[in-house]
């Protein structure tokens, strides 16, 4: 390595994002249901006591299961509430919150063209909590399969965590990629296998870790009481994850769901919000 690309590999090390504080804004949200009467106004209440961190400036609308039964008047609805946030379960009119394979149709397309975050609860009638799901948002995990420099996700995360809360950042290498990418490096005889293992996961870790730091050094001057935590490690993501929020027993979770190069729901969001479905997913 010639000193010009030493000089560069250390510039380029010490080019670390910054997390930038912003404080999300909901002003009004918007509450969908397939319930009526007294049983979709008992499904409202339950939605604004758990989101009680956003105070008591927000306007509440209900759209109850009178109020739409297609997903263009759904949409319609939408557009005409102009949302800040929708609050919802998977499986709206439909009978397939029985089976642990999808989020539903209106789901699938909400969470795509919804210009705003689409808060997801467990279906009322699932009977699928974990003893303490919807009491409050005091342990909130934000996970991301990238990291470092993803401000968007950690002010989302950090608006809906209590005050006193804490607030996981959680990022987690896949470990069959990084080992298909070994296993080539170990076959090009000029690369040190070894030396190259180490160091390229220490970076890899390093990143997300000093990224992390940061936020915690910024959130103390924003939002003092809250607690802010490190995870980053090395695993199968979707087990990882799993394991994660059971061991500490997360609230809310929070990740994205679009992604610009597709329709679909990006990336390893979609087996995890069909997998986890004892707890309420924020989706970005």
């Amino acid at each position: 390595m010639t000193k010009v690309d030493q000089f560069e590999s250390a510039f380029r090390a010490a080019d670390k994002p910054v997390f930038e504080f912003l404080q999300p804004v909901v002003e009004r949200a918007l509450v969908v249901t397939d319930l009526r009467g007294a049983d979709a106004a008992a499904f409202g209440n339950r939605v604004r006591d758990f989101l009680a961190v956003l105070g008591n400036g927000v306007q509440w609308d209900l759209d109850d299961g009178d109020s739409f039964t297609t997903i263009e008047a759904l949409l319609e609805r939408v557009n005409m509430r102009n949302p800040d946030l929708i609050c919802t379960y998977r499986s709206l009119h439909s009978e397939a919150w029985r089976w642990p394979y999808s989020l539903g149709e209106y789901l699938d397309v909400l969470t795509q063209v919804a210009p705003c975050p689409v808060l997801v609860f467990p279906h009322p009638r699932a009977d699928r909590t974990n003893g303490h799901t919807l009491q409050s948002t005091d342990i909130v995990m934000a996970i991301t399969t990238h990291l470092a420099g993803d401000n968007s996700l950690v002010n989302n995360a950090a608006g809906f965590t209590n005050n006193g809360g804490t607030l996981w950042l959680a990022h987690v290498e896949d470990e069959k990629s990084f080992s298909r990418f070994m296993d080539t490096i170990s076959k090009i005889d000029a690369i040190d296998t070894d030396t190259s293992r180490e160091r390229i996961l220490a970076q890899m870790l390093r990143e997300p870790s000093d990224y992390i730091r940061s936020c915690k050094e910024v959130m103390v001057s924003h939002r003092p009481s809250v607690h802010v935590e490190k995870i980053v490690t090395v695993g199968g993501r979707l087990a990882e994850f799993r394991r994660l929020i059971d061991k500490y027993t997360v609230d809310l979770l929070v990740m994205y769901t679009k992604d610009a190069d597709q329709s679909a729901m990006h990336g390893l969001a979609y087996p995890l919000a069909i997998e986890l479905r004892e707890i309420p997913l924020l989706l970005l």
